[in-house]
């Protein structure tokens, strides 16, 4: 799994029967790092990822890619090459708190 946070949405009102029920995501690739002002940098590559835990924009997420990414209920037998596995609530890295979802304070447009 890798992690990312939500920054944007994909809509399209075409789309292939097996993925209309799922809501699709623009995830930005997180890297982590136990310096606490730089602890979740934003990286500069996306991906897009089906939603299979009721995330929202702005959240820290853990996502799958590949054939790891159809292994779930809801994307089983879909044509997804990532999805959206798990929302993040805290990150503990060498024994110290790097992330906490109740004090995340990004914004759009912005960096953490």
């Amino acid at each position: 799994m890798k992690l990312g946070r939500i920054v944007g949405t994909v809509v399209s009102t075409r789309k292939d029967e097996k993925i209309e029920s799922l809501k699709l995501y623009v995830v930005r690739d997180l890297s982590v790092s136990s310096d606490r002002a730089t602890a979740l940098t934003e990286k500069p590559s996306f991906v897009i990822a089906a939603d299979t835990v009721g995330a929202g924009l702005g959240e820290v997420v853990l996502y799958a890619s590949g054939s790891s990414a159809r292994q779930t209920r809801m994307t089983d037998g879909k044509p997804v090459d990532a999805s959206v596995m798990a929302i993040v609530d805290h990150i503990d890295l060498d024994g110290r708190a790097i992330y906490d979802k109740s004090r995340d304070e990004w914004t759009p447009g912005g960096e953490g």
